[in-house]
């Protein structure tokens, strides 16, 4: 698969079951978030891999209820970070954007490897920063949620989950999002 194929296969199921997770695997998904530039390499991101079942219910408790289906995870990855990890040049903090690009280059990984990593907003921040005891001053990024896309595992998901996973939602038109000057 190329970088392009995985792009563009590339969902955020919620269907998902669970898959085995090896220190190998873990260590495949750091290395190729590692790659990702950042402003004078300062390599502003942190991971936490979580695949303790306890530690995992745990998260589970601070979830939003519309996430219901990320219980069903291996693993879910807490991605955080400090804007005094990385540049500041004026008002521009780099550490948030460039923390997104070694995401987004772990989950094109985990996409190639035939995974789901399925980033998630719908938590609470502060207590999984203090299940996780993650620095509070670090800003809780995003959760992403681990498992393989199955079209069975639809039984805790919303009606309009369930139709959500049925195709790609649309995504905006190039004027929309893009202008040639």
């Amino acid at each position: 698969m190329n970088v392009q194929e995985a792009i563009e296969i590339r969902r955020a199921y919620r269907a998902i079951e669970p898959i085995d997770i090896t220190e190998d695997l873990i260590k495949d998904l750091a290395y190729h978030a590692s790659l990702a530039p950042s402003c004078y390499n300062n390599q502003p991101w942190r991971f936490i891999f979580v695949k303790n079942p306890e530690k995992l219910r745990e998260i589970h408790n601070a979830l939003s209820s519309g996430n219901d289906w990320a219980k069903k995870a291996s693993m879910i990855i807490a991605v955080y970070s400090e804007k005094e990890y990385d540049c500041i040049i004026g008002e521009r903090e780099y550490y948030l954007f460039d923390t997104g690009i070694a995401v987004a280059f772990m989950i094109l990984r985990a996409t190639e490897l035939k995974m789901v990593a399925h980033p998630i907003a719908g938590y609470d921040p502060e207590k999984v920063k203090r299940i996780l005891e993650i620095p509070e001053n670090a800003i809780l990024i995003t959760l992403i949620v681990v498992g393989k896309h199955s079209e069975e595992a639809t039984s805790n998901l919303s009606s309009k989950q369930r139709e959500a996973e049925l195709k790609r939602p649309p995504r905006k038109s190039f004027e929309e999002f893009a202008r040639v000057i």
